[in-house]
This record gives structure tokens, C-alpha cells and sequence, in this order.
């Protein structure tokens, strides 16, 4: 009988903490929640305005910062050639100088020209002009429009009247060279005459591709509607993402109220036709950078906001109801919980701690918190022992990579002056052009892992880099099926293959060598093969040759042991590198490299 009592003492008592906590935790809610609804949903519009428009601000600002930064460098290229000596020369030299040393001028000009054409896609024409004089563009080989006017280009006129500094004309359709019509935006710059007598009326000028602005503002996003253009210091459009802006006399850009403006901010129309224009003006380029935004949109972002509010409100008041009528259930509850938790960690499912409520403070709940913390230091330690390996791992890949000597830099060097000396500078450009693109590959530390067309890109540079400096000893073709060209591979890993097929294979041959990159798809690898026609090696040398202290078998550095454990440590023991070799014969190096590598990472 006393035990009923005590059993229906503690159920009353049960029943009203259960109520208390329901009221308590619902009120507050409620009232919080509200409260927050009715604040943010006043104060959306305006900080939606202010967030946008600032966002555009910082946005257009960096843009003005790149294009200013990108036509400086077009200037500098420009100013290079209007104060170089052939320039001068050929434009102003005395009469009766000789046509010899004329055309020699008129040829540096144009290998000058040549090697900026091939380094720079977004440069459409270069040329020095002058009017009623010399027409020299590009190869000098193009056909001049025999209807160009010098006088009536604004480009050239602006140039010549203003010395020692550029001129930047706005957009317009190419009108120098016979037969071509893409739209530019021309950069030019006046050649002085300092002899004193005649006009100083050579300009050199050079045409910037239009597409060339249009990336640098397509690259900035200003919302799904909003868009970026550019205005001149007269008020014309340099660039505009409708292009028949740019011929449209009725513009539907409220460009005076823009060019006009006191503040950075414009906000011009009424209701959908309401917009938001953020300037930025250049002190660089004299232009002015505009970034239009729809008053619309913003709205319906701020009414998708609202509802997003209203509808947070009322879910977060029904599960607060909910959360106050369950907290306060049987206590056998938490204790199931706590079970089927343990037999999940068990189990080696630690993310069952993170869903583990603690309902009490009581010696249940005491019990809940330290199989929490507990749990979650076992999961901090696995996870910190993972990063561990993770670095070491790292580290070591790194430490192995980055043994490159300078013997084959200096080489290179060397070979690149003997044919500068030689006048080979066509030669010159292209050992130079190939030695960046394989430095830029070794020095980069940035990723452990490029993709294998790029590998064979840099092997390409290199083979071009030695056959320019052996012709009569190596010649090499690369075969790659494209479909493996986007598998990544770790870095430097082909090269120092090659080097080894060159120095111990093709360089003690009497007679010219052959050498041979084939890549190719394989039971789900990724294949490649560097064949040469050499010297070849011995089995004795075959059996040492991934010995670290055995063999000296090295490559820039770079031996055969090193990409061998590299490839091992990033995919796996059963990947790497296999070698066939026959003494008189030739030696065939295969790499064979998963194409599914997240697998096979986690292996390694």
C-alpha cells in the first residue's frame, strides 16, 4: 500500500515538472521567436541594399585594380617599342642613310613583334605607323586597308597629341588591316622625333582583343541579374555584356546621370525599372566601372528572406512544443539511448556521441557526458593519428620532389647564349619558352599531383630543350591516348625517366637515337611507356636498378629510386615502374598508374 503512494507521489510529481517545463520552454520560444521575426523582417530591405551595394562596390573596385593592372602592362609593352632605337630610326632617320641599315631597323621591329604576337593570344595587331610613311604591322606581310584615313582614327590622332604618354580609345571595329573586322579596343602611344625637323607623327599602337575586357568582367558576378560595363572619359561604352549596346543610339544606360555622378552609388528608375549603379573610375585608364544591379531582384531576395523567416518562426515554435512535451518522459528513455549508443561505438560508429542528448543532471546524465567526452577524445586522437600519418606521408613526398640539382638549368643556359650569340632567335624563344614551362612545373610545391597531359607536356618541353641541344644524337615522338590525359599522376615522375633514357641510353650511341612516350588505357590503368634504341643494360643492372646505395642511376636529381617510392607511397606497392632491357639493344621503362585512384589512395 505504501509503495502505491510512493509510486503515485512520483508520477504527480512527474506530471507537473513535465508541465512546468512544457509552459517555461514554449513561452520563451515563442517570445524569442517573435521577437527576432519582427526585427529582421523590418530591417531585410535595407540591409539586403547595403550588403548588396557594398558587395558590388568591393567587387567593381578589384575589377578596376585588374584592368588597370592589365593595361599598364600593355603600355609597358608599347612604351618598350616606342622608345627602342629602331622605332626611332625608322621613322625619323635623315635622308640618304643607308636602306641597309633601314631594313635592319624594320627587322628587329618585326621579329620584336613576332615574339609578343606568340606570347600574348589577347593582342590581335602591333604595328608602328605613320601617316603618308611607314606601315609596319605584325609580320609585315598583311595588307593594309587602302581606305585607312590616319587623320580620321582617333587612336592615332590622340597619340600624336599627346607625347610621352598613352591613349586608350573605346571600343571599335578594327580598321588597319585589309579584310579582318573584330572588334578592339586600341592602346597607342606616339614615337618622338627627336632629330628636330618633320612631324612627330609615328605612333606605335596595339590592338587588344575585345574578348580580352570581356573576361576580365565576365569573371565578376554582381547577382543572377545584375552585370558590369564600362565607360570611357567621354561617356562611351568600352565594354557592355549586350553588345548591341555598343552601336544602339537609344542606349537604355542612364549613362549621363552615371558620368555625372558625385558618389559611388546611383540609384535611378522607379518600381521593376529601378536600378543600383556602383562606379568605380580609374585614375589609370580614365575609365569608369559600373556595376548594375535591379532594384527587383534585391526585392525578391528580401521577400524570399521574409518567408524564410515567417516559416523558421513556425517550425522552431512546433519543435519547441515538441522538445518541451518529450524532455520530461520516462527516464528510461535516455538510458536506451545511452545503450544502443555505446553498441554503435562499439561497433566503431563515433558520430553516435554527437546525436547523444543528455536529459538530466542527474547521475544518468553525469554517466551521458563523460561517454561523450570520452568518445570524442578516442575519436580526436584516431583522427589527430590520421593527420599525423596524413603529414608524414606528405612530407616525405615533398622531401623526395624536391631533389632537383641545377647541372641541366645550367646547361640549358648555357645553350640558350651560344645560340643568342648565333642569332638563332627564333631558336632562343623556343628553348626559352620550354625551360618556363619546365621550371614553372618544378619549383610549383602547391600540389603533390598534376594530370598526365600535363606531365606530358612538361616531358615535351624538356625532349624539345635536349634535341635542340643534341641534334645529331636524339630524336623523340609521344604518342598519349587523350583519354588518359586527365588521370592525375604524382609530379616529376616522367621526366627524370626520359633524362635516364638520354644519358645512359641514347648518349653513348654512335649513331642517332630514338625515343619513344607512349601512353595507353590497360585493365583499368593508366599506362605509359618511354622506349629508347640505346646502349641498353645488363642483367646485373636491371637487378639493382630501385637499389637507393647500389646503383648510381639518377636523373637531375631525381633517380630511379625516388619516383619509384613515390609512386609506391601515393598508390600503392603494386604500382610504379617495370624495366625490360637488352645490352645493344634499347630499354623500355613502363609506369603503370591506377586510373580510380581514390581507392588505391586510401591503400597506399
Amino acid at each position: 500500500m505504501n509503495e502505491k503512494n510512493r509510486e503515485r507521489k512520483f508520477l504527480k510529481g512527474f506530471k507537473s515538472i513535465q508541465s512546468t517545463i512544457f509552459t517555461a520552454i514554449s513561452g520563451l520560444v515563442l517570445c524569442a521567436v517573435l521577437a527576432a521575426t519582427a526585427v529582421s523582417v523590418r530591417y531585410t530591405n535595407s540591409t539586403i541594399y547595403e550588403n548588396s551595394a557594398l558587395y558590388t562596390q568591393t567587387i567593381i573596385r578589384q575589377l578596376n585594380q585588374n584592368i588597370d593592372s592589365y593595361i599598364t602592362y600593355m603600355d609597358n609593352i608599347a612604351s618598350v617599342i616606342a622608345k627602342s632605337q629602331d622605332a626611332y630610326q625608322l621613322l625619323y632617320q635623315q635622308i640618304g642613310e643607308d636602306e641597309a641599315v633601314k631594313e635592319g631597323h624594320r627587322k628587329r621591329l618585326l621579329e620584336q613583334f613576332s615574339t609578343i604576337l606568340k606570347g600574348r593570344e589577347d593582342i590581335c595587331n602591333i604595328g608602328i605607323v605613320q601617316k603618308d610613311g611607314v606601315m609596319l604591322i605584325n609580320s609585315g606581310y598583311q595588307a593594309i586597308n587602302p581606305d585607312l584615313d590616319l587623320s580620321t582614327q582617333e587612336w592615332y590622332t590622340n597619340a600624336v597629341d599627346n607625347y610621352n604618354q598613352y591613349c586608350l580609345s573605346s571600343s571599335h571595329v578594327q580598321h588597319v588591316i585589309k579584310g579582318q573586322r573584330p572588334w578592339v579596343i586600341t592602346l597607342s602611344r606616339e614615337v618622338h622625333n627627336f632629330y628636330g625637323t618633320g612631324n612627330s607623327d609615328g605612333v606605335v599602337f596595339i590592338d587588344l582583343n575585345y574578348n580580352a575586357i570581356s573576361e576580365l568582367c565576365d569573371r565578376n558576378s554582381v547577382g543572377d541579374k545584375g552585370y558590369v560595363f564600362i565607360l570611357d572619359q567621354n561617356g562611351n561604352i568600352v565594354y557592355h555584356p549586350s553588345q548591341q549596346q555598343l552601336y544602339n543610339e537609344l542606349q537604355t544606360e542612364n549613362i549621363d546621370m552615371v558620368m555625372n555622378a558625385d558618389s559611388d552609388t546611383v540609384v535611378t528608375g522607379e518600381g521593376a525599372d529601378e536600378k543600383i549603379y556602383t562606379l568605380s573610375r580609374s585614375e589609370t585608364t580614365g575609365w569608369t566601372i559600373v556595376g548594375c544591379m535591379n532594384m527587383a531582384e534585391l526585392l525578391k531576395s528580401s521577400k524570399e528572406a521574409n518567408d524564410i523567416y515567417v516559416m523558421t518562426a513556425i517550425v522552431l515554435v512546433v519543435i519547441a512544443m515538441l522538445i518541451s512535451s518529450f524532455i520530461a518522459r520516462s527516464i528510461t528513455l535516455p538510458i536506451q539511448k545511452l545503450r544502443d549508443s555505446m553498441e554503435r561505438v562499439q561497433e566503431g560508429d563515433f558520430k553516435a556521441a554527437d546525436n547523444l542528448v543528455v536529459p538530466s543532471q542527474n547521475e544518468i546524465g553525469s554517466l551521458t557526458t563523460s561517454f561523450n567526452v570520452m568518445t570524442h577524445k578516442i575519436e580526436d586522437l584516431m583522427a589527430q593519428n590520421v593527420h599525423e600519418q596524413e603529414l608524414k606521408r606528405k612530407s616525405e613526398l615533398k622531401a623526395l620532389q624536391s631533389q632537383i640539382n641545377p647541372h641541366f638549368l645550367y646547361n640549358t643556359l648555357d645553350s640558350i647564349i651560344w645560340m643568342a650569340e648565333g642569332k638563332k632567335y627564333e631558336d632562343v624563344v623556343l628553348m626559352t619558352a620550354s625551360l618556363a614551362r619546365l621550371l614553372r612545373q618544378s619549383i610549383s610545391n602547391e600540389d603533390e599531383t598534376v594530370l598526365i597531359g600535363q606531365e606530358i607536356q612538361y616531358v615535351k618541353s624538356y625532349l624539345t630543350i635536349q634535341k635542340m641541344r643534341y641534334k645529331d644524337k636524339l630524336e623523340f615522338e609521344i604518342r598519349v591516348d587523350p583519354s588518359i590525359n586527365s588521370v592525375h599522376i604524382v609530379k616529376l615522375v616522367l621526366q627524370p625517366i626520359v633524362e635516364n633514357a638520354i644519358y645512359h641510353g641514347l648518349k653513348y650511341k654512335e649513331s642517332k637515337g630514338m625515343l619513344t612516350v607512349t601512353g595507353y588505357r590497360k585493365n583499368g590503368n593508366a599506362v605509359i611507356e618511354i622506349a629508347d634504341d640505346g646502349v641498353g643494360m645488363d642483367e646485373e643492372t636491371l637487378e639493382h636498378i630501385f637499389e637507393k646505395h647500389k646503383v648510381n642511376y639518377r636523373s637531375n636529381g631525381v633517380g630511379v629510386y625516388n619516383v619509384q617510392r613515390r609512386l609506391s607511397m601515393y598508390y600503392g606497392k603494386e604500382y610504379g615502374l617495370s624495366y625490360k632491357s637488352e645490352k645493344g639493344k634499347g630499354t623500355t621503362v613502363t609506369v603503370v598508374i591506377p586510373i580510380d585512384q581514390e581507392e588505391h589512395y586510401e591503400k597506399a
